[in-house]
């Protein structure tokens, strides 16, 4: 799976598309933002809806830097999610 690592308020995250389906198939997709590793790891998730391209892959190609950002601070954290692992 493709990702992309993008830097903000001088922490690297590596950015890529979570992989899970939803009923939202292709107007809605999520994205988690994994930054360290181990204990110190923090995973981030959002949704968005891409502009352009209707692939996941190819439409967090077509996200820029600032889309980034801004979708990171909209982001949950990955422990809320299922996503990111989260099972109720």
């Amino acid at each position: 799976m493709p990702s992309r690592t993008v830097t903000l308020d001088g922490r690297t995250w590596r950015v890529l598309p979570s992989g899970r389906v939803t009923q939202y198939d292709r107007d809605e997709f999520a994205l988690l933002f994994i930054s360290g590793t181990g204990d110190d790891q923090e995973i981030r998730v959002t949704r968005y809806s891409p502009q352009g391209t209707r692939s996941r892959e190819q439409s967090l190609t077509e996200l820029s830097d600032a889309d980034l950002a801004r979708l990171l601070t909209s982001s949950q954290p990955g422990e809320m999610s299922p996503e990111a692992g989260y099972r109720s």
